[in-house]
C-alpha cells in the first residue's frame, strides 16, 4: 500500500492550527468579569426561584404529586445553582490565569506558550 503524502491544503491548516495566540491578562480579566456576572445573575436566578418554591407550596393529598413535585423543584434550583458554580469558578480561574501572565510579563519570565 502506498504511502500518501499530506496535501497542501492539510498542511496549510496544521500549520494554522499549530501557531497559538499568546494570551494577554486583559483578555483573562474581561472574562472572568463576564464569567462572574453571569454567575452572579445565576445565583440571584436560583435564590429567587428557591424563595418563590418555599412561598407557593404544592397543596395535594396524593403522595406522588407531592414527591414528584419536590423532586422537580429540587432539579430546578440545583440545575440553575450547579450554572452558577461553574461560571463562578470559571471566573476564579481566569482572574487567577490573567494575575499568573501579569506576575509573570513584570518579572519578565516568558511563558511556555510564547516559546
Amino acid at each position: 500500500m502506498a504511502e500518501s503524502s499530506p496535501t497542501p491544503k492539510a498542511a496549510e491548516t496544521e500549520t494554522k492550527l499549530s501557531t497559538s495566540v499568546p494570551t494577554k491578562p486583559l483578555n483573562c480579566f474581561s472574562g472572568a468579569f463576564v464569567s462572574g456576572s453571569l454567575a452572579l445573575l445565576l445565583y440571584r436566578l436560583a435564590h429567587s426561584i428557591a424563595i418563590t418554591f418555599a412561598h407557593k407550596p404544592v397543596t395535594s393529598d396524593n403522595i406522588t404529586v407531592l414527591k414528584i413535585s419536590v423532586a422537580v423543584r429540587t432539579l430546578v434550583v440545583g440545575m440553575v445553582a450547579l450554572g452558577a458554580g461553574v461560571f463562578g469558578l470559571a471566573a476564579v480561574g481566569l482572574a487567577a490565569l490573567g494575575v499568573q501572565i501579569l506576575i509573570q510579563r513584570l518579572l519578565g519570565k516568558r511563558s511556555p506558550a510564547d516559546e
